[in-house]
């Protein structure tokens, strides 16, 4: 069986959850938006989370590296985001002030 590291968002050895179990975020969500291999969650205060697989920098954390919880999108910081998409192998995001923003592959 073939799975994404970390694409359930608990950490490392944990590739399948039979029942709906929280996420680690510590924070208030307002928003999710999941691909087949990256997700997103956008908390009541702006901030923007991403897990997953990190290819082509999908994940918006610079780098291709794998997160196997939660990280917050430290490229946000001063920016509030109104609402977040992901697509295969790219993410999106919609400011408060009206601008958007892509990363990722294509």
């Amino acid at each position: 069986e073939s799975w994404t590291p970390g694409l359930l968002g608990h950490g490392e050895g944990v590739p399948q959850l039979n029942k709906p179990t929280r996420l680690p975020l510590g924070e208030r969500v307002v928003s999710v938006s999941a691909a087949p291999q990256h997700s997103l969650a956008l908390a009541a205060d702006g901030c923007v989370w991403s897990w997953g697989e990190g290819h082509a920098g999908k994940l918006g954390h610079g780098d291709q590296q794998d997160q196997l919880l939660p990280k917050k999108v430290e490229a946000f910081a001063g920016r509030r985001v109104a609402a977040v998409s992901t697509g295969f192998s790219h993410s999106l995001a919609l400011t408060a002030d009206g601008a958007v923003l892509s990363w990722g592959l294509g």
